[in-house]
């Protein structure tokens, strides 16, 4: 397997394995179980839960590391969260919420079944292969004990394996010149991303400076008049999309192709199981932030 296809096997494992992570963030029982820790419902529980890995760091490390949130938005709740909750108990709480999501979700069943174990030992063997250099959120989560029950060994490693693919995603981002803005409104113009009023709402963005944005974006060739990518916009976020494959390829390489395809059949399976049980909202906005 060359390094490409290696890339593309990162893309399809990332692909199904992604809600499995991503699901915590709409899961009722995270909310419930980290305002009972001491955060206030809303923002400040997806800000707090995923940073809470780094520590008690301040609003410019989130926005750093998450990328393409308003600054303000962040400031918002951050480092506020921690005169509430210390990250110690945000992590306790986000593991047990965790837990009982994916318990409802999957059921009794699938929990206790061979697939989620044999998913859960391929997964940790991916994830274990990533290496820390430069990858911040990665490096913080993989500095966590592992669980020992298997799915939320499951959860665990599509976390790493998320965030080990998001930090590589944005050095892609920051070598070609795109700061949070506007790779957010440039994915957002290719269609396969978030809707516009979708975006503003979720990363804290104003009309005014998400049309600024669009502005600067014509002004640099990128995006048309009406708003959508030139030839030389899908030429970059194609670039991109390559790079980001490029930079998730290693894991999975040296993992083998027989155990990722594996992996990404179980993850798919399960993916799907969790999808139909409601684990996200209509409107599909737990579509990645790229």
């Amino acid at each position: 397997m060359d390094h490409e296809e290696a890339g593309q096997l990162a893309y399809r494992c990332h692909r199904v394995l992604e809600p499995l992570h991503a699901m915590i963030y709409f899961a009722p029982e995270a909310e419930d179980r980290l305002t009972a820790a001491g955060l206030r419902p809303g923002r400040m529980c997806y800000f707090a839960s995923r940073s809470a890995p780094m520590g008690a760091v301040g609003p410019g490390t989130v926005t750093a590391t998450f990328f393409n949130f308003n600054p303000v938005l962040v400031a918002e709740h951050i480092p506020e969260a921690w005169k509430l909750a210390a990250p110690e108990r945000v992590l306790e709480a986000r593991l047990a919420a965790a837990d009982a999501a994916l318990r409802r979700l999957l059921g009794a069943d699938t929990v206790a079944s061979e697939e989620v174990a044999e998913a859960a030992d391929l997964a940790r063997q991916a994830a274990e292969l990533c290496v820390p250099e430069g990858r911040p959120l990665y490096a913080a989560h993989a500095d966590l004990d592992w669980p020992d029950e298997p799915h939320l060994v499951l959860w665990h490693a599509a976390s790493l394996l998320r965030e080990f693919r998001g930090d590589g995603h944005i050095a892609a981002l920051v070598g070609a010149g795109l700061n949070g803005l506007t790779a957010l409104v440039t994915h957002t113009a290719t269609g396969k991303g978030f809707l516009e009023s979708v975006a503003k709402r979720l990363r804290g963005w104003s009309d005014d400076q998400w049309a600024a944005t669009v502005d600067y974006l014509r002004g640099e060739g990128l995006l048309d008049a009406d708003g959508n990518l030139t030839e030389q916009g899908n030429q970059l976020r194609e670039r991109m999309e390559a790079d980001t494959n490029a930079a998730a390829a290693a894991p999975f390489a040296t993992l083998g192709a027989q155990k990722a395809e594996r992996l990404r059949e179980l993850g798919r399976s399960l993916s799907r199981q969790i999808i139909a049980e409601g684990a996200f909202p209509q409107e599909g906005i737990f579509a990645s932030s790229r």
